[in-house]
This record gives C-alpha cells, structure tokens and sequence, in this order.
C-alpha cells in the first residue's frame, strides 16, 4: 500500500485526536496551576513536537495527529502570550525523530527512523533522548540571551536530523530499500535494541535469566 492511498480522515476523527494529543491539556494543567497559585511568574512551560521529512509527512503531519500538532502549536503561541505579560515563556519544541513508545506505533516512521539513525551515527551527528534534551536546554533554553525561534514560534531542536545533507542521504537510502537490504541499508538493529530498553529488556547489566522476587515492598506506598 503506497501512502497516497491512506483514506484522509473524518472530522469526528480529527476531533477526538486534537483533544486528545493536541494542546487542549497543556493548557488545561497551566490553567489549573495558575488558579492553585503554585505557578510563578517567570515560568516556562515546554511542549515536544515532531514535524519530520516529507517521506512521513502522509501519515504523521497530514493526518490527524498532524491536525493535532497543529492545534499544539497554536495553543504554544496563546500560553506564550498569556505567560509573557509576567515574564514567563511558553515553547513547542520540535525534536529529533526519537525512538519512543509513541513513534514506534506510528506507520512507516520506524523504517524511517532506522535509516536516520544508519546516517546521522556515520556522520557523527546522531542523539538520543538524553542527548537531545541537554541541548535543548542547555543551548537553547538556558543557554544565555534570547531562546532563538522559527518563524512559527517553535524552537528546532530538530535542525541535525533536517540538514540537507542528512535528508538527501536519507532519501537516497530509501528509494533502495527493500525486505532483502533493509538490515544493511538501515539502523533496524539499533532501532529494535532501543525499541527493548524503553520496556527494560536488552540491558547489558540485567542477568535475565536470574530468579526475580516480583513481591517487593516500595517505601511509602500503602
């Protein structure tokens, strides 16, 4: 199936997944704690964005998690508004492709995922999530003067993975795939090691055939 042929979505669709993964919740909880009184002046407040090459964008930006992305942005730009007035900030960060619990359920952004790895490990540009977010708030939050941003209001932590130079090989990369190269054309190991470790498996220092005592008593918790 060739991703031009995905059905677009239907509005009652697209409505369930803006409440869901749009910025309606973000606002929310910054609304509740602003009315608690447990929200400073001076806040910022960070929400995690994707936007990605055209090769994902049928399925990730022209879909419905890309009307709710849109909503995310919108709802960045009003709190930022809202929070400045006392010196508080209000950011969509759009990051690295990642691999996550999110993106590993996403149709084709695995694949694309593993070929990104293959290119930016070779060029010495790649980062994981730790990575990623060190620098974002180290070089771009906190990093001294003013937070730069697109022209959308959005800070691109995203800039290595969309250099030219990275999406052309990237590109070139993908029109060779196929089911008997996907291995040497692609990071799928690297990619299928981290996909294990979110869930705590493929951990070097877990001897996973010890016996386990499942019955453990947490401090604190009744």
């Amino acid at each position: 199936m060739s991703l031009a042929s995905i059905e677009p979505a239907t509005e009652d669709e697209v409505r369930q997944t803006v409440a869901v993964m749009g910025g309606e919740d973000w606002e929310m909880w910054i609304d509740a704690l602003r009315d608690a009184g447990v929200l400073t002046e001076d806040a910022t407040t960070v929400a995690y964005t994707y936007i990605g090459p055209e090769i994902t964008h049928a399925v990730y930006r022209e879909g419905t998690i890309g009307r709710a992305k849109e909503d995310l942005e919108a709802t960045g730009l009003r709190l930022n508004d809202r929070l400045s007035a006392t010196g508080g900030r209000a950011f969509v960060s759009v990051n690295k492709a990642l691999v996550t619990q999110s993106s590993s359920a996403i149709p084709v952004v695995p694949l694309y995922i593993s070929v990104l790895y293959k290119v930016m490990k070779e060029k010495g540009l790649h980062e994981g999530c730790i990575e990623q977010m060190y620098r974002l708030f180290s070089e771009r939050l906190y990093g001294g003067g003013e937070t730069a941003v697109d022209e959308k209001g959005r800070i691109r932590i995203d800039d290595w993975e969309m250099r030219p130079e990275i999406q052309a090989e990237v590109e070139k990369l993908w029109a060779a795939l196929s089911t008997e190269n996907v291995y040497a054309l692609s990071d799928l190991e690297g990619y299928r090691k981290e996909f294990f470790q979110l869930f705590g498996f493929e951990t070097g220092a877990v001897d996973y055939d010890a016996d386990a005592e499942p019955d453990v008593a947490i401090a604190n918790l009744r």
